[in-house]
């Protein structure tokens, strides 16, 4: 598409989403809900069609010689189109939270004062890799009234592109108007520059993605931005850990999908529990994982025959998004919640312990969105907190933190019955 098409495009398309997000604010439930089960239906119905777009998209970045961990984010199959189809039923059995009284207040002159969610209005959402995000944001949008504009990355756009169909068919079937989900239809980078000028229609964007997107979003970006930079997340074995536990859950938090922003960077042990220590690291290296280590640690797997790096001060604060790992030995568990809240990037980190004081110690020390005691990090998540799904997950301090459901995707505004009065 020519450069010079972009700026009328992408304002239209703006232009076109507030309408739709003024007629979506009103919109019953039971309208809302019934897109959404069609949409399921329609999702598996299609379930060959979708994997053959994907299939596209993964030829194309082999050639383009993404990494494997790369490609196993854009990568669909049945069984992740039949569980996003599932996705989208949990969204549709949700309450809807539009109209939902937050606060009823007694003012001074007597009238009915209420706080109610509305809809944010329109939400641009940016992401890269993950197709299923096209769904994940879409439905989230529409069941919390909100439009939505999708600029998915270019390594995945025939799934996209697929999918947006599959929505917008279930849009009309139901009558409701499709420019209520739309996704930017090119490449081309220009169109995002674009897309962050139009802060007279659209009211939030949420990026998702590596860094370097998410902070030249927040730089040039004329409209509020909800984000989070990175997820360096720690598992940390405290001295009164039950060891099976601990391995499952180390194991599970790195290896079961090490692509994912929620995947564990850092291990941590606490320096009486060393004797754990050789027979974790064996289990990681036999997943494929690589040990990035300090010297305690290297102290501690000397003579082990266990492969391992010398880990850099760098390394601690590094989102691999691959099987690699950075372990320490730490004195006491304050050395682990400083070295966390130091290197971390407040997003998800655990303790695996059995004393019920550390572990409550570690959730109020631990400065993150999400923190968990005797659970895997892959759980800070929007399907798995019964949210449906996610928008994406926030370590932002206003509005929004933590994984962004229905509820983080409204505001507020205030209604009041009155009987007459005036102010003097």
């Amino acid at each position: 598409m020519n450069d010079l098409d972009l700026p009328n495009l992408i304002e239209s398309m703006a232009r076109s989403a507030r309408k739709a997000s003024l007629e979506l604010a009103t919109l019953s439930s039971e309208k809302k809900n019934q897109f959404l089960n069609d949409l399921a239906d329609a999702l598996v119905a299609n379930t060959e069609n979708i994997l053959k777009a994907n299939s596209v998209d993964i030829n194309n970045a082999q050639s383009m010689d993404l990494s494997p961990p790369m490609i196993e984010r854009l990568k669909f199959t049945e069984e992740r189109i039949a569980q996003m189809a599932t996705g989208v039923r949990q969204v549709a059995d949700l309450s809807d939270p539009i109209g939902e009284e937050i606060e009823r207040m007694n003012p001074p002159r007597g009238f009915d004062l209420r706080k109610i969610r509305v809809p944010i209005g329109v939400i641009g959402i940016i992401y890269e890799s993950r197709p299923n995000v096209t769904v994940d944001c879409a439905i989230l949008c529409l069941k919390s009234g909100n439009a939505s504009i999708l600029r998915g990355g270019k390594e995945a756009f025939s799934s996209n592109t697929c999918l947006i169909e599959i929505i917008q068919s279930c849009l009309n079937k139901n009558e409701i108007n499709s420019d209520a989900v739309q996704l930017i239809p090119t490449t081309d980078r220009n169109a995002l520059n674009e897309l962050l000028k139009q802060d007279q229609y659209i009211h939030c964007i949420i990026p998702r993605g590596g860094e370097g997107l998410i902070r030249f979003t927040v730089e040039n970006s004329r409209i509020p931005v909800i984000k989070h930079y990175t997820g360096v997340c720690s598992v940390y074995i405290d001295e009164n850990h039950d060891y099976d536990k601990a391995e499952k859950i180390t194991l599970n938090s790195k290896c079961q999908r090490p692509s994912v922003c929620n995947a564990a960077e850092n291990l941590l042990i606490h320096q009486n529990a060393l004797s754990s220590l050789p027979k974790l690291a064996q289990a990681l290296h036999e997943q494929g994982v690589e040990l990035r280590v300090d010297s305690s640690t290297k102290a501690a797997l000397t003579g082990t025959g266990i492969p391992m790096i010398d880990a850099s001060d760098v390394d601690f604060g590094e989102e691999y998004n691959d099987l690699i790992i950075s372990i320490a030995v730490v004195p006491d568990m304050k050395s682990a919640i400083e070295l966390i809240n130091t290197k971390g990037s407040a997003h998800t980190d655990t303790i695996v312990t059995e004393n019920a004081s550390n572990a409550q110690d570690f959730l109020n020390g631990v400065d993150s969105a999400t923190v968990l005691h005797n659970a895997s990090t892959r759980f800070s998540d929007g399907f798995e907190f019964g949210l449906g799904a996610e928008i994406g997950i926030s370590t932002d301090r206003l509005h929004a933190r933590g994984p962004m459901g229905l509820n983080e995707l409204c505001t507020y505004k205030y209604i009041v019955h009155g009987k007459g009065e005036i102010r003097d």
